[in-house]
């Protein structure tokens, strides 16, 4: 049915019998009729994003807006406030390939101040939306779409976990419809690992609000990897699905609210703390655990001069400590970075040296590696692994040098080919005059060659 007979069949008085009631109050405030059903069972949830394409009237049939005339899906995230109430309830009923009529009452549109200059105050809206596509919610740091949430049930309030908080929650992990791990848990954030919890659960639980209700999809990066996990039969490199409910929470003392004493004496805990996990071969448990300590004091002023001392010590610990993890797990450009703080702390250490050195040679930087391992054996003239690891750079250096020399030798012999190759090509009639005769039968190279020697002899 269109706008125009709305109007001229029903009139404003009859739109609750235009559609089905589908408003959280009752109130008949969003009615909405199928045109064209969709495919399939699923329906958004809060936080997809959602691709539509819609036409809106006024209800005297005014249109006053479409993204068909525009030839451009429009796409907002379901339930964050983008849209008015009345698409934020209609689009989650909504399955792929819906097309639907929505009626909707002021208070659920632009309400008593419309949006002049098409929509005036008061208006009831009507409109046409069909649904193309919905996508959950990327959580993952590096936006690779490693860590998909969507939300069932929208929690209360603002506040969330912070790393290091106490978090009561239910799960049920699974993978190929097989349920692997089903209970309720208590536990500190970042302290998951231990316990079976894949890291990006635990990334997952530092954007949840307490009641929240969210399935997650992982893939094996943010799961438990090429190792898989043993105790729950997961082979390796399993993309899992979580269903979270994150029942309460206390939040962990953020980093303003400290004082100096107490950061100097969490940041000599964790740092314990992720020593156990370095040595347990924990080593992202471990860096969660370091990036504390530099998180706490790095940019901490005002200290005496014992707790300066204390918390340089603790920084310098810290990042050879995370120049360490970085090694173990093969990401050598985090691992210089860290080395490079540390030795802006002690600028012989040997530790740092060392470990630099190591990471420049994962990045193939050798010549800084072995100027590196050459400091470490003057200042630390005992330091064995170093004079090892200098002879191994020194012969990755040499078969580099070959390699190069290899390549170079090559291109200049095909340069040399392809000139010579090129010359034979050349027609008679552009060669240089020395290399044809003159007019007369004469043979120039002849003449020039008498030229010269007249030359020479007078």
């Amino acid at each position: 049915m269109t706008a125009e007979e709305v109007k001229s069949e029903q009139g404003a008085q009859d739109i609750s019998s235009e559609g089905i009631d589908i408003s959280p109050k009752g109130d008949h405030g969003v009615l909405k009729q199928i045109k064209k059903e969709g495919t399939g069972s699923e329906t958004p949830m809060i936080g997809d994003k959602v691709s539509v394409h819609y036409t809106g009237w006024l209800l005297d049939g005014t249109k006053f807006d479409s993204s068909l005339d525009r030839k451009d899906k429009f796409t907002f995230e379901l339930g964050k406030g983008q849209v008015i109430k009345a698409w934020d309830i209609a689009v989650a009923t909504m399955k792929i390939g819906e097309i639907c009529q929505i009626t909707c009452k002021p208070e659920y549109a632009y309400g008593a101040s419309g949006s002049p200059p098409k929509i005036p105050p008061n208006a009831v809206l009507i409109f046409e939306i069909e649904l193309f596509d919905f996508q959950g919610e990327d959580l993952s740091t590096d936006e690779d779409g490693g860590i998909i949430r969507r939300i069932r049930v929208k929690g209360e309030g603002y506040s969330k976990p912070n790393d290091g908080a106490v978090v009561e929650l239910w799960l049920q992990g699974s993978h190929d419809d097989r349920v692997f791990d089903e209970r309720d848990l208590r536990f500190e954030v970042g302290e998951g690992d231990g316990i079976g919890i894949p890291p990006g659960v635990e990334t997952a639980l530092q954007q949840m609000e307490k009641g929240e209700e969210a399935v997650l999809y992982l893939k094996p990066k943010y799961g438990f990897g090429s190792a898989g996990y043993e105790p729950f039969q997961v082979p390796p490199n399993a993309e899992l699905q979580y269903e979270v409910k994150l029942k309460s929470f206390e939040k962990a003392k953020e980093s303003w609210e400290m004082n100096s004493d107490e950061k100097l004496e969490q940041g000599a805990l964790v740092k314990e703390r992720g020593t156990e996990y370095f040595k347990a071969g924990r080593y992202r448990q471990a860096i969660i655990q370091y990036k504390k300590i530099i998180q706490w004091l790095e940019h901490e002023s005002g200290l005496s001069e014992e707790e300066a001392a204390k918390s340089k010590s603790l920084l310098l610990a810290a990042s050879l400590n995370l120049a360490a993890c970085y090694l173990k797990l093969g990401e050598h450009r985090p691992a210089l970075d860290q080395c490079h703080k540390a030795l802006e702390f002690d600028t012989n250490n040997e530790k740092g040296l060392f470990r630099r050195a190591e990471a420049y040679m994962g990045v193939n930087e050798l010549e800084l590696a072995k100027d590196d391992f050459v400091k470490v054996i003057q200042l630390y003239p005992g330091n064995k692994a170093a004079r090892a690891q200098l002879t191994q750079c020194q012969q990755r250096m040499r078969e580099q040098h070959q390699r190069e020399k290899k390549i170079y030798a090559n291109m200049f012999q095909r340069l040399a080919e392809k000139e010579e190759k090129e010359s034979a090509k050349v027609p008679k009639e552009q060669l240089p005059p020395n290399d044809v005769e003159m007019s007369d039968g004469t043979d120039t190279t002849q003449q020039s060659e008498a030229t010269g020697n007249a030359t020479s002899e007078a």
